[in-house]
């Protein structure tokens, strides 16, 4: 599955029964103008088998995670940042917050994720998406 992935894709895996985070999918794809991005839900198998490959405790990191062959892993507020520099200005902008120590970006990360049902709701099952953003997911 993950071997699979295109070498220029980046792969973006979400909880898919967070409201918040696909609501931020679909955001990514709105803006994601140069189709860099791929999407598959953590339960998916894709998200199984990039969780197992690094070792990812998912009771600590259990929202977001960007994957891509060359680069590797980047978690929690780094995954975000690094997806915003890709979506073109202003959103590119926020790359600024790379300046703020990891600790203390993932600090309120962790506090917005820990609350993001709470806040947000959440769905019974993963996001199924539209035909036309099919060849955008994995499963």
């Amino acid at each position: 599955m993950i071997q699979d992935l295109p070498k220029q894709k980046q792969l973006i895996l979400f909880d898919g029964v967070c409201n918040l985070c696909n609501s931020s999918i679909l955001y990514v794809i709105k803006h994601d103008k140069s189709n860099r991005f791929l999407f598959a839900p953590l339960q998916g198998e894709a998200g199984k088998q990039i969780i197992k490959k690094f070792n990812v405790d998912t009771s600590n990191t259990d929202s977001i995670l960007l994957y891509s062959e060359k680069k590797g892993l980047s978690v929690k507020s780094s995954a975000a940042i690094h997806i915003v520099k890709h979506l073109g200005f202003p959103r590119n902008l926020m790359t600024v917050f790379f300046i703020v120590p990891t600790f203390i970006r993932n600090w309120v990360y962790d506090f917005v994720a820990r609350n993001r049902y709470k806040w947000y709701g959440k769905k019974d099952a993963c996001m199924i998406p539209t035909p036309e953003l099919t060849s955008k997911f994995l499963t």
